[in-house]
């Protein structure tokens, strides 16, 4: 379990370093894989936010609990800034999904690797064309 949180938390500082990097405002928030109240990153720059709930895994889904989901929809709603679920699978980057593009099953709601695939949504396209530097280490385009 220990390992587990020390990658996802390398993870999220990577992402976080490399949108600071990029001139964003940045904040990790504290205990976001405790309570569900917050994403785990959020971003500002010239007025646009972006909110990131981050996953570390190497499976071919992810789960992500009903209610955790529920706040992440509740957020967008009340902040107006979109809102991902930012994957990063070992040696291919990260994949962004919006939150309205998760599936629904009965406990929680997924997302298959074949699906983020698909979708093939990469940091450069959400941040923007001023930002089309090279991305670091992990973080892919």
């Amino acid at each position: 379990m220990v390992q587990r949180y020390n990658k996802g938390a390398r993870s999220e500082r990577e992402l976080l370093a490399f949108l600071h990097e990029r001139k964003f405002s940045v904040m990790r928030s504290a205990g976001s894989g405790v309570n569900s109240i917050s994403p785990d990153i959020i971003a500002f720059r010239a007025g646009r936010g972006l909110a990131f709930e981050c996953k570390a895994w190497n499976g071919t889904s992810i789960a992500i609990p009903i209610e955790k989901v529920a706040s992440l929809k509740e957020w967008e709603s009340n902040t107006g800034m979109d809102t991902f679920i930012a994957w990063r699978l070992n040696g291919e980057g990260w994949f962004f999904i919006k939150i309205g593009e998760l599936s629904k099953a009965q406990t929680n709601y997924t997302v298959t690797k074949r699906r983020a695939y698909e979708i093939n949504r990469r940091l450069n396209e959400i941040i923007g064309p001023e930002s089309q530097d090279e991305e670091p280490k992990g973080v892919q385009q």
